[in-house]
């Protein structure tokens, strides 16, 4: 593809249904020079080039010559927006965190954050997430009709995440509110604003941490930037933005996502139902069919490199289709399908190389009970709206609903 040729000028119809747009590029190879929707917030407009298909995606995950380094990306956004004050979600006192630094920062950041996420902590979690998941399906049933999501989806990680930072439950409602502001928000100003308000809230939390006697992440954080200066004040707080925002949004779009397609495929719903231990299997599929991040992380080209046959120039910036990648016909038979005894293992949901999410292992098993409950309490649930009038988040990165109405005792 010729460089200079003009791009593909994607639009909201891109946001709504991405998979056509990936099929059909997928004809075409494996890179693509594009325009983003005008819309999408501080990415709109810009130039990108958009890699899909499963093996290059891969490869291009792992390639330490696409940088994610956050001075690189911001340089990229300024090309649309210079006033670095209204570049929101990138401002850096919130952005300086492991998902956007390279090697060696990013080795040192990881692993003073991984853990919290072992297997031995994650099954210490257990008890405490099938009790913030109980006591929510047990509100839910004094109702008819919910969405989902504000009932469900979004409470659930969210009160987990405070668990693991040691975050009182009642703050945890303006996060909903910042995330969609800073991730699909209406407005620079909108999410300039909310950047504001989550670094002076994490700032405040940091120092009420530097006093607390809890055995939690962010006080072990806190610790690390106040013993031995392993963390810098400025990478602190963003790391707290990170674990927050990245803690929730995974796991309510898996939820919501998988449940719009359960719904819409009863016989799936109802294997479930008769056969539980099909559910570690099912997560997988519903994080491989829709996955909650349809990009991978902003990238920058360090260098000149070649996808497929196509020759990216350095300093151009990389957008990574993981939702391409796992409905890739060549790795994935019937690949739009949602089949739950399905082997997805291998889906790129989650990232690979580096930069593999960190929270994985979590997200997994936040799902499951949540679907294991939903089975359990409201087996006739089905969607209250048309599917095709639900409407998709308009973010770049996020794949995610903005609701799902259910009726939970379907009659």
């Amino acid at each position: 593809m010729d460089h200079d040729s003009a791009p593909l000028e994607l639009d909201d119809a891109f946001v709504q249904d991405p998979y056509s747009v990936y099929a059909k590029l997928g004809t075409e190879g494996s890179a693509h020079r594009v325009r983003m929707p005008p819309g999408v917030p501080l990415i709109g407009g810009l130039p990108v080039w958009l890699i899909t298909g499963y093996d290059a995606v891969r490869s291009a995950l792992a390639d330490p010559r696409l940088s994610t380094d956050l001075n690189r990306i911001d340089g990229l956004f300024a090309q649309k927006e210079p006033d670095r004050t209204k570049r929101g979600g990138f401002s850096s006192v919130i952005a300086s965190h492991m998902m956007h630094t390279d090697p060696p920062d990013h080795t040192r950041l990881r692993k003073l954050v991984s853990k919290a996420f072992t297997g031995r902590a994650i099954a210490a979690l257990r008890p405490e997430i099938q009790k913030v998941t109980d006591g929510l399906v047990d509100a839910l049933k004094a109702h008819d009709s919910v969405d989902l999501l504000d009932a469900f989806a979004f409470p659930l990680p969210i009160r987990v995440i405070c668990l693991l930072l040691g975050v009182p439950v009642e703050e945890q409602e303006r996060f909903k509110d910042w995330s969609k502001a800073l991730v699909s928000g209406s407005s620079p100003e909108e999410a300039t604003a909310a950047a504001a308000a989550v670094a002076e809230y994490l700032s405040e939390l940091v120092e009420r941490k530097r006093h607390a006697t809890t055995d939690d992440m962010l006080t072990a954080l806190v610790a690390a930037h106040d013993v031995d200066d392993r963390l810098t004040t400025t990478e602190l707080i963003s790391t707290a933005y990170l674990l927050f925002i990245a803690g929730f949004e995974t796991t309510l779009n898996a939820l919501g996502n998988g449940t719009l397609h359960l719904m819409r495929n009863r016989d799936q719903w109802d294997a479930l139902r008769q056969d539980r231990s099909l559910l570690p299997g099912a997560v997988e599929e519903v994080l491989r069919l829709d996955s909650p991040l349809k990009h991978a992380t902003f990238r920058c080209a360090r260098e000149s490199l070649t996808v497929g046959d196509v020759e990216i120039p350095a300093g151009d910036f990389v957008l990574l289709a993981i939702a391409s990648a796992n409905r890739d016909p060549q790795r994935f038979a019937e690949p739009h399908a949602l089949d739950v005894r399905r082997p997805a293992a291998g889906h790129l949901a989650f990232g690979h190389g580096i930069h593999h999410c960190l929270g994985a292992p979590l997200a997994r098993v936040e799902v499951q009970m949540a679907f294991n409950a939903l089975l359990d309490a409201f087996p006739d649930m089905r969607l209250a709206a048309d599917p095709d009038e639900l409407r998709w988040r308009n973010s770049t990165i996020i794949r995610g609903l903005d609701s799902l109405p259910v009726r939970l005792n379907h009659r």
